[in-house]
């Protein structure tokens, strides 16, 4: 069995009804399933945090970090 889990619960998460740890019987699915989560928490939730998928052996992390805050507003227009 292969896990997905999300090593830090942001309040966004935890709001969001998503399973945590979740388990799967094959590493691709496990990873398919973790990308489309990554993907949908780095659109969906705050932006004050970005998500992405780190393999650890049969776990499969879904790591947070915090946004440095550069004073952009991501408009694309500051650079």
């Amino acid at each position: 069995m292969f896990k997905v889990t999300v090593e830090k619960e942001c309040g966004c998460f935890r709001k969001s009804g998503i399973n945590n740890n979740q388990e799967f019987a094959s590493k691709d699915n496990a990873l398919i399933k973790a990308m489309e989560l990554t993907k949908d928490m780095n659109s969906d939730f705050c932006q004050k945090h970005e998500f992405k998928v780190v393999e650890s052996g049969d776990t499969i992390l879904i790591k947070v970090d915090e946004k440095a805050h550069t004073g952009c507003c991501g408009g694309g227009h500051c650079s």
